[in-house]
């Protein structure tokens, strides 16, 4: 690994000198780190690239199932037959966050409700 390091330092000290990394967008303005304080150092760099590649962890992705879920039991009227099915996976999705000990209160839609309340009155 040791003589890869050196080829890859190589070429970019090359491109640094020839000056393929002038004018770039962004040259010159800080980084933008996440927080990622709350991730184990081992897994920092696993979860980076995941994120980077447009993947949610488990939890996540759950959450945004249940969302979609919820969003289609609204328009599914409930003598529809696959209103039962919808709801029934909605229910398991919403039991399996609740033991991750994620809170399931933004399925309910009390957030939503006050904050138009709150933005009816201004």
């Amino acid at each position: 690994m040791w003589l890869l390091d050196q080829w890859a330092e190589r070429h970019i000290l090359d491109a640094q000198m020839k000056g393929d990394f002038d004018n770039l967008p962004g040259s010159g303005a800080p980084l933008i780190l996440d927080d990622d304080s709350h991730v184990a150092p081992e897994l920092r760099a696993g979860y980076r690239l995941l994120k980077n590649a447009g993947c949610l962890p488990p939890e996540l992705e759950q959450r945004k199932e249940a969302v979609q879920l919820a969003d289609l039991l609204k328009g599914i009227r409930e003598d529809d037959p696959q209103y039962a099915e919808v709801s029934k996976r909605l229910t398991l999705l919403e039991l399996k966050l609740r033991q991750a000990g994620i809170s399931t209160d933004f399925l309910h839609g009390d957030y939503a409700n006050q904050l138009m309340r709150k933005m009816e009155e201004e």
